[in-house]
């Protein structure tokens, strides 16, 4: 026995452009060796991340102009350090010669 239907709708197949008809995947079809693509937002963290490793890189090799200043920042810093030092200890030395000249007094 047929459905009855309302005026012509059995005459004509009408389709709804806006239903979404669900797709039912069995586990036993998914291809589990196939390679999933990412989503944009996936892909872009990825280029983001390996930008960063290559920047890190080539700091670490001295190749980037932050580093190059960095390094020269660091040479005058140890110059300075090295001659406070060695300031610090003629002063010192000083100090000790005066303190034995005045117990010989």
């Amino acid at each position: 026995m047929k459905p009855k239907h309302k005026g012509i709708e059995g005459l004509i197949e009408i389709e709804n452009p806006n239903l979404v008809k669900t797709k039912n995947v069995k586990a036993k079809d998914i291809d589990i060796g196939k390679p999933t693509d990412m989503s944009r937002r996936e892909r872009e963290d990825l280029d983001k991340q390996k930008s960063h490793e290559r920047h890190m890189k080539l700091q670490e090799q001295g190749k980037t102009e932050q580093a190059r200043k960095d390094l020269e920042r660091l040479t005058i810093i140890r110059q300075q350090r090295a001659e406070a030092t060695k300031k610090r200890e003629e002063e010192k030395a000083a100090k000790e010669e005066r303190k034995a000249n005045k117990a010989l007094k």
